[in-house]
């Protein structure tokens, strides 16, 4: 299974986001050496090509994907009803490995997408271990009984509040959620310009 393996917190410093979740994700050791460093990528121009990039780049990172998925997202979004980079991000926000880090099992994208590949997530009260799978509306995702005694999980369902989402709705004796409706652009919990990216695509 093809993941994303660079040094996550360089990366959030590279896209200038919290892509991984991690709340030291944009900390720096050597302070001065980075303001400088910072400073000096201030007074460079950025092309519109370089801006479009970065967009591309910051969801790839948030939603831990490569670029042949990337694509593989985008022409489905294209022919969408929708705006395209709206459906794109519905579209990789219902991805299973992303729907069971927003539920609080995993606390990044990485170990959420282990959890699914490893058999730990039901769907419906099957086992799916595909990752990009599409979770839809109304559909139940939940731990398998054996894992719900893991500590590590459950202190991340049960401790981990900032991970509430508006479109979830979660059951803590059950150790499952439910995909209540389409999420709304302004509720994804990701910064980014994703009307960048298609421009990009587009040409």
């Amino acid at each position: 299974m093809a993941t994303r393996r660079e040094p996550r917190f360089k990366l959030c410093r590279h896209l200038g986001v919290n892509v991984c979740g991690h709340p030291k994700a944009l900390k720096r050791s050597d302070v001065k050496k980075n303001a400088a460093a910072a400073a000096a990528r201030a007074g460079q121009k950025v092309s519109q090509y370089g801006l479009q990039l970065m967009e591309k780049q910051k969801i790839k990172a948030y939603y831990g994907i490569l670029e042949r998925q990337f694509a593989r997202y985008f022409e489905i979004a294209r022919k969408s009803q929708e705006m395209t980079g709206v459906a794109l991000l519905k579209a990789l926000e219902c991805r299973l490995d992303n729907i069971v880090y927003r539920i609080g099992f995993a606390r990044s994208i990485r170990q959420a997408r282990q959890l699914v590949s490893h058999g730990h997530i039901l769907v419906n009260g099957k086992k799916v271990d595909i990752p990009s799978f599409g979770v839809s509306v109304n559909d139940v995702v939940s731990l398998k009984e054996a894992t719900r005694t893991n500590p590590l999980i459950d202190a991340n369902f049960n401790g981990l509040v900032s991970f509430s989402v508006p479109y979830i709705e979660k059951d803590k004796a059950q150790f499952s959620a439910k995909l209540i409706r389409e999420p709304l652009r302004e509720e994804l919990p990701i910064d980014v310009n994703e009307i960048l990216a298609v421009e990009l695509y587009s040409k």
